[in-house]
């Protein structure tokens, strides 16, 4: 894919990231950004967001990160640690590759509200199919 408006029609088929609220802010070798606007149907019971939210945006980050250029790669294994509440509008999914191999690569993904207070650190093994 060229450039970034092929890349978020190739990933709008992302139904559950996209219809979430995910987008695409940028893109390239071995890195992704996305983010959402933090709203109602993002939040629980007692009005926290959700902690599957950051994870989706994580996800979401990785996915683009390994798959805009050649489909292929899925996740392994995530770990998730949640490391404070967001105060701002926006979360800010960040992903950076740690290491790539023949089959194998991990990433790691920060998640930070846009005040850029850190939200969530997410280690993600993926299979490079």
């Amino acid at each position: 894919m060229a450039n970034i408006e092929q890349v978020r029609e190739f990933f709008s088929k992302d139904r559950f990231a996209t219809e979430n609220g995910a987008v695409i802010d940028e893109v390239r070798e071995d890195y992704a950004r996305v983010s959402l606007t933090i709203d109602e149907r993002h939040k629980n019971a007692v009005g926290g967001v959700m902690g599957g939210v950051y994870f989706m945006l994580a996800d979401f980050a990785f996915a683009v990160a390994t798959n805009w250029k050649k489909s292929g790669t899925v996740s392994l294994s995530s770990d998730i640690s949640f490391l404070s509440t967001p105060k701002g509008k926006r979360l800010i999914a960040e992903t950076e590759l740690i290491r790539k191999g023949r089959t194998t690569c991990c990433y790691n993904v920060m998640v930070r509200d846009d005040l850029g207070k850190p939200i969530a650190a997410v280690k993600i093994v993926g299979y490079i199919g």
